[in-house]
């Protein structure tokens, strides 16, 4: 039984009440992965034996599996009471040895422990997944983060095969074709972050050593991408940030080995086991990389290695906390990339990603505060959102601000030493923190972290006044820029603190002001009339990437809320995104403007709109330096724009078939010539027989699931409507399968071939959410959400469904503002021109 229901569904009071009353010292978990599901099996033996003290006669196990074959408790024999998520146990006694013998189901929706099987050679590659809850597919287990355990793992696989696990393996006895693999038990750790992988996996290693201490290091991949794998830049990055947290946390690396698994079919960046951090093979160039993919992958793996302290070492009692892990791991992520590596700008990103994402969710009529309110496993799920990653990760760079630097590290190293291999709730972090800068934390908890929605902040040059809606309190800084010869240089920079609505500040003239420079705070900052008209004029001349990043961060906001008119936005976009020399802002600026044409430009003006952007993509594709991440990054931009105007479709289709040169140094690798061949799909361009061609050039894992969105995009309204019906009906598709059909439905000019569908859409989404995994109905639910030109359908199905689950309710509410922004802002362009 693997349906989510109401068993599945854990709530905080519940297992508060659980954790009263069981004390678990260890688990040990017996895994048989030596079957296959081709050979006959379905699923693997999984045997478990927890030993716990308890006050209660009888408690429960969670398990999402196949079958529960047998349940020992204290060496008697009891009968197997197992609604398909819980498992009873009864006649406990103060002290439980309990064994529980049961069949697992493997995963294709990379919930659990996932199987992958490789087209290019044929090999099988396992690797679990847990977070939130989903050791219970692997394990009969307490599925809640305060039950912390020591666990050991036994694994058999087949010889030959990589198995890893949280710890070093401490005994290997081989069998024929088998081999049986025992680890050291670990630490107290949570169910949630104990993991396995398996596989004839391509490995590198090293080792690090600090103080006395050293450390196995370990990184790996499918072989079929061992040519890809830069395992030396990977192991670099560890090795800076090993340094990094050594000496800041003041608390050795609490883990025994530190191995890191790249691997296919994989639903998040990365997972922060300890000791086996998984991470998505999105992460292996297999084609060309630009810098800022490499920065982006630096500053995960360092977001996770932050984890080994902030998350496995301490973790939150109850998914409430979710920001003690997330939010301090994408801080130090950055902060550590800037302090440890070659990556000294990454606050430019930062303030240009991942701070949008946050403004984007905390607008939501979901948002949350940053410490939220989680009452059970669905909003848990929900909750590894904007909110938490990056607002929680933005406002601790404030409060680092406030406290200073040398004291927050102080708090954080005694926090580490007083609730190592324990839980902790925000209560616990502030006194530590309190006690290290001798300030009250308090009243900035009750404004940042205890609150929902954000100041938007603007500068009211006759009263000299900035102004900010929502007050809260601020430190932040103002750049004021002259305009000269044409370029904007900085003349001035201004400090402020401001509480009130309205505060006095004293300001040089200027062309530019530009509030919040240096991104010390975290608002939405408007540019006024005469600003916006310089960075008009001059917003490509700023020398400083991170002033510019700020000033396309207050413009997209600007259109997202209806101020400025997409079509103006557009014009700023086409003038000085050919000369953004930062690549991570290009990606954004290129990406932002391709969402804005898609929804907020006015129907009527679309048509105009696309064929510019095409106009401009393919011009620069041909114009910038060859061989640089602009030129690539302009290419894949390219693809994009081609979906929906057939302008340069013969352009496109002769470089793809050899018959026209490439732009000197463009490399035209396999990723680039899907994303093209995609785009010829979706403007009827390229059908079935085009697909199987590059299949045959690329028959992978990555190509396979290419030609998937290929096949999906053709420009044939049975077509889409087989990808719609398939997204919804076919089970064996695998989440990045699903992904690919949804993607491939939704490309270019999709909605007249759609539209059909959205009475379906709405009596579908209750039955999927209530058999489907959350995983996977999530997707669903998401992607599939009709882009209408009227609320009214989806008003209608949250009227009729009050009693809907409120995860579900959640995703609806946050995909009908999405909508109801696109045409409140595409009215207001409009109105703006």
């Amino acid at each position: 039984m693997t349906s989510a229901n109401a068993a599945a569904n854990l709530s905080r009071d519940e297992t508060a009440a659980r954790s009263a009353s069981i004390s678990l010292r260890d688990v040990r978990v017996e895994l048989d992965l030596t079957g296959a599901p081709d050979a006959g099996r379905t699923g693997f033996p999984t045997v478990v034996t927890l030993e716990f003290d308890a006050t209660v006669e009888a408690t429960w196990v969670d398990f999402i599996g196949e079958s529960v074959e047998r349940v020992v408790v204290n060496g008697v024999d009891r009968d197997v009471a197992w609604d398909g998520a819980r498992i009873l146990l009864a006649g406990l006694e103060g002290e439980n040895v309990v064994r529980i013998e049961a069949v697992g189901a493997y995963s294709r929706s990379g919930e659990g422990l996932h199987r992958f099987r490789d087209p290019v050679d044929g090999e099988t590659y396992l690797y679990t997944q847990y977070e939130p809850a989903d050791a219970r597919r692997v394990m009969p287990c307490f599925e809640q983060p305060d039950m912390k355990a020591r666990f050991t793992f036994v694994v058999s696989a087949p010889a030959g095969w990589h198995v890893l696990s949280n710890q070093a393996a401490v005994r290997t006895e081989v069998h024929g074709d088998a081999q049986t693999v025992e680890f050291a038990p670990t630490l107290p750790l949570s169910s949630y972050i104990t993991a396995v992988a398996a596989g004839p996996y391509h490995g590198a290693s090293g080792e690090w050593s600090r103080d006395g201490l050293t450390v196995p290091l370990g990184a790996y991949c499918r072989a079929s991408l061992a040519r890809h794998f830069d395992a030396d830049e990977i192991l670099e990055i560890t090795r800076q940030g090993l340094d990094f947290f050594h000496e800041a946390f003041g608390f050795p690396y609490p883990w025994s080995t530190y191995d890191q698994v790249f691997v296919p079919e994989y639903n998040l960046g990365a997972m922060e086991n300890p000791g086996l951090v998984t991470f998505t093979e999105a992460y292996v160039f297999r084609g060309a990389s630009t810098d800022a993919q490499h920065e982006a992958r630096a500053n995960t793996i360092l977001h996770e290695m932050a984890h080994m302290w902030f998350g496995d070492l301490v973790t939150m009692r109850w998914w409430d906390d979710l920001w003690l892990k997330e939010s301090f791991a994408d801080y130090m992520g950055s902060h550590a990339s800037a302090a440890a590596t070659r990556f000294a700008d990454t606050w430019v990103s930062f303030a240009a990603r991942r701070k949008a994402w946050a403004y984007q969710q905390d607008q939501l009529p979901t948002t949350h505060p940053i410490v939220a309110d989680i009452p059970d496993l669905e909003a848990a799920k929900l909750n590894f959102d904007g909110i938490t990653y990056a607002k929680g990760a933005s406002v601790l760079k404030q409060l680092v601000a406030y406290a200073g630097e040398d004291a927050f590290f102080e708090g954080a190293r005694r926090y580490f030493r007083a609730h190592a291999y324990g839980n902790t709730t925000l209560d616990d972090l502030l006194a530590h923190l309190e006690a290290a800068s001798g300030r009250d934390l308090r009243a900035w908890s009750a404004a940042w972290l205890e609150t929902t929605g954000m100041s938007t902040l603007t500068y009211d040059r006759e009263a000299g006044e900035l102004i900010q809606t929502d007050p809260r309190p601020h430190r932040l800084a103002i750049g004021c820029y002259a305009l000269r010869d044409g370029r904007l240089e900085r003349n001035a920079l201004v400090e402020a603190d401001l509480r009130d609505e309205r505060t006095r500040v004293e300001l040089p003239d200027a062309d530019l002001v530009l509030i919040n420079d240096g991104d010390l705070t975290y608002a939405k900052a408007r540019l006024d009339a005469r600003s916006l008209d310089a960075v008009e004029e001059a917003l490509s001349t700023l020398e400083d990437a991170l002033a510019r990043g700020l000033v396309w961060s207050a413009l997209w906001n600007a259109t997202r809320d209806g101020e400025l008119p997409a079509r103006r936005y557009l014009e700023i976009v086409r003038r000085h995104a050919p000369g953004e020399a930062h690549v991570g802002l290009l990606g954004g600026v290129t990406g932002n403007a391709a969402f804005a044409i898609g929804h907020y430009v006015p129907i009527e003006a679309r048509a105009e709109e696309r064929r510019a952007w095409l106009d401009l993509t393919w011009a620069q594709t041909q114009a910038a330096a060859p061989g640089g991440d602009a030129q690539l990054a302009w290419a894949r931009a390219l693809s994009g724009a081609a979906a929906f105007d057939d302008a340069r479709a013969g352009e496109l289709r002769a470089m793809l078939d050899g018959a026209a040169p490439v732009p000197a140094g463009l490399p035209l690798d396999a990723d680039l010539r899907w994303s093209w061949l995609t785009a010829l799909a979706a403007t009827g361009h390229a059908g079935e027989a085009d697909a199987d061609a590059e299949l045959a050039r690329d028959d992978t894992a990555t190509g396979r699931t290419a030609r998937i969105r290929v096949l999906a995009a053709r420009r044939d309204a049975d077509v889409r409507a087989a990808a719609w019906h398939a997204a919804w009906d076919d089970r064996s598709l695998t989440n990045d399968h699903l992904d690919a059909t949804i993607a491939g439905a939704r490309t270019g000019e999709s909605r007249s071939m759609l539209a059909r569908f959205d009475d379906e859409y709405f009596a579908r989404i209750r039955d999927t959410w209530s058999e489907r995994s959350i995983e996977i109905a999530r997707r669903l639910v998401t992607g599939l959400f009709p882009a209408s030109d009227s609320l009214e359908p989806v008003d209608a199905w949250l009227a009729a469904n009050a009693d809907a689950p409120g995860a579900l309710r959640r995703l609806v509410i946050e995909q009908r503002d999405h909508l109801a922004r696109d045409l409140r802002v595409r009215e207001a362009s409009l109105r703006g021109r």
